[in-house]
């Protein structure tokens, strides 16, 4: 049973949802239809969480980014939900053109419209700006949930492979203007709220202050995902790793270049319907007063220091 609409932004090849479902044993008949009900039931029970109405499509690929399992699903949710309540200055932009032009002109976040042959989605960074500052990084951010919001409505894949293209910017001055409390905050978003699972993390730069860079990223990341991190002085390596099919013409593929593809998603991210969708999404959030005495996420408390480190598959 396919699920997802085509999107000329997210392609899919035939198959590739059936595939997916197959690698963590939901292919089976019967086990998505239970698996989701047991998670509506779950949602139903938990008075801490405003938000009821969550669809099947949304539940399924929680499922997906989980591996499956019920239990981590259900983690997943209430996790998303309890920080949007904790850390909101991430989640209350809705308009990329209108209230994030700024960003625009800094850097791109671009998920390339082909998959690798195991379902990876690719995702090039390229930040292209020395005007950087602690806003424009909130800011950078607070796009960065859109799209990814966007992504969770939209596409259907194995998890994501990450290009950062530095080979325009000054490592250190990145590194002075970001603060890394919000840097701390949004990686956690993304992988415990959203379950972005990486199989790599490219970094595309000649700078020697990138071994600075890596290590403070690697604070925030659990030793596996650390060691996905990979630096690279120039494009050539990236052939090796993502096929010239998938990766945009100014990388040296045969995709749209990433100025074109950013312009079409800068398009779909400002569409009506994904505002109101991030509107209606900003309710799935906690009510902290109705939450079980005793249950809080106490991996939350104390924010914005105290999160443990990330393991994320």
């Amino acid at each position: 049973m396919e699920i997802m609409p085509k999107n000329h932004l997210l392609e899919l090849p035939d198959g590739a949802i059936d595939h997916i479902r197959k690698l963590y044993n939901l292919d089976k008949p019967g086990r998505i239809e239970e698996a989701i009900k047991i998670l509506e039931d779950w949602i139903q029970k938990q008075d801490h969480i405003v938000k009821k109405d969550f669809s099947k499509t949304y539940l399924e690929k929680t499922l997906i980014s989980c591996k499956g399992s019920v239990e981590k699903s259900k983690k997943q949710i209430d996790r998303l939900c309890t920080l949007k309540t904790l850390v909101p200055k991430f989640f209350n932009k809705y308009h990329v053109k209108t209230e994030l032009q700024h960003v625009l002109d800094l850097a791109s976040f671009t998920p390339l419209p082909k998959v690798t042959k195991d379902f990876y989605r690719v995702i090039i960074i390229k930040v292209s700006s020395k005007d950087l500052t602690a806003e424009a990084f909130m800011q950078y951010y607070q796009y960065n949930i859109i799209l990814t919001e966007y992504i969770k409505a939209h596409d259907y894949v194995n998890g994501f492979i990450i290009i950062s293209d530095y080979s325009q910017v000054n490592i250190f001055d990145l590194m002075t203007k970001m603060n890394t409390v919000d840097l701390q905050q949004f990686i956690t978003i993304l992988m415990e709220g959203y379950g972005a699972r990486l199989k790599g993390i490219h970094l595309l730069t000649e700078s020697k202050a990138i071994d600075l860079f890596v290590k403070t990223m690697k604070q925030f990341l659990s030793e596996k995902i650390g060691n996905r991190i990979h630096v690279h002085p120039n494009m050539d390596a990236l052939h090796k790793i993502v096929p010239k099919e998938i990766l945009p013409s100014d990388f040296g593929g045969n995709e749209k270049s990433i100025e074109k593809l950013n312009e079409e998603w800068i398009q779909a991210l400002s569409s009506e319907e994904h505002v109101e969708y991030l509107k209606m999404m900003s309710n799935a959030c906690t009510d902290e007063t109705r939450r079980l005495a005793g249950k809080f996420n106490e991996e939350c408390m104390g924010m914005p220091g105290s999160f443990r480190n990330l393991s994320v598959d």
